[in-house]
């Protein structure tokens, strides 16, 4: 069974996080040849990303969640190291503006979907709207428990016209998620992304499991999936994660157009 398929939320199944390891590797023990599968999908997607672009038929959405400290960040480095940002933008999305807060939740969302061509990446995104809102009850229940249905719709839309989903949670522990605090407060050069609201959320971690495992549940859909990450181990989160989007555009088999002109008849002079 390939890593797509193995580490798929599938459709209309319970969602229990506890009941999957973080520390898993799947079988992958050597961190070299992973290493190296690595660099070979970031070459490869490189390629892929070309010939989308060239295509200009489909785009690709990716959009990445997680728990502070996840590795969002690390993974969207390494993985998409590659990329020609011609055709490639990250949106990382923070508290809303003002600006924001007077639209729908969607507006900020719908307006850094990628065009044709193009693939997006979502440091964070829409379920948000879903998870910190709900589990610091910034808006009653009966507002985010509708919003499911609402981010279905809208990504169904996306869908229908022709944007390519991945979404991935990077799964950490609780334990690992102290640790990689605790280096950044030691690193001097990564001690600037700490704040003290990072710190007071791990109060509230059991309810972010909840929210997420909700949320993985209700919304990984055939068009829209979501992908359960084993994220304590970053060598493996990055190989899996760029497996998964090598899989999927491979399987768009993106393909050059056809010059509009009759190339026997260009002279250059």
């Amino acid at each position: 069974m390939s890593l797509r398929q193995e580490l798929l939320a599938r459709p209309g199944r319970k969602v229990r996080l506890a009941e999957h390891d973080p520390g898993n590797t799947l079988g992958f023990t050597d961190k070299l040849a992973a290493r190296e599968e690595l660099e070979a999908n970031v070459r490869r997607l490189a390629a892929l990303q070309y010939r989308l672009f060239a295509e200009g038929r489909r785009a690709v959405l990716v959009v990445f969640q997680a728990m502070d400290a996840g590795g969002k960040d690390g993974a969207i480095r390494r993985v998409m190291s590659g990329l020609n940002p011609q055709s490639c933008r990250v949106t990382s999305f923070k508290k809303p503006s003002e600006a924001e807060l007077a639209h729908d939740f969607l507006w900020r969302i719908h307006k850094a979907v990628p065009a044709r061509g193009e693939i997006g990446i979502f440091n964070r995104s829409h379920y948000e709207d879903v998870l910190v809102v709900r589990v610091h009850n910034l808006v009653p229940k009966a507002v985010w428990s509708e919003r499911y249905e609402d981010i279905n719709r809208f990504e169904k839309l996306l869908a229908r016209n022709d944007v390519v989903l991945l979404k991935f949670f990077l799964h950490i522990s609780r334990k690992e998620q102290r640790e990689r605090l605790l280096a950044r407060v030691e690193d001097p050069e990564r001690n600037w992304k700490i704040t003290p609201e990072d710190l007071e959320e791990r109060k509230y971690w059991g309810d972010y499991v909840r929210a997420y495992e909700e949320a993985i549940e209700r919304c990984s859909t055939g068009h829209a999936p979501w992908y359960i990450i084993p994220a304590n181990h970053k060598w493996f989160r990055d190989l899996a994660v760029s497996q998964i989007l090598v899989e999927t555009l491979e399987g768009l088999k993106p393909k050059f157009p056809a010059p509009k002109f009759d190339l026997s008849k260009v002279r250059v002079v």
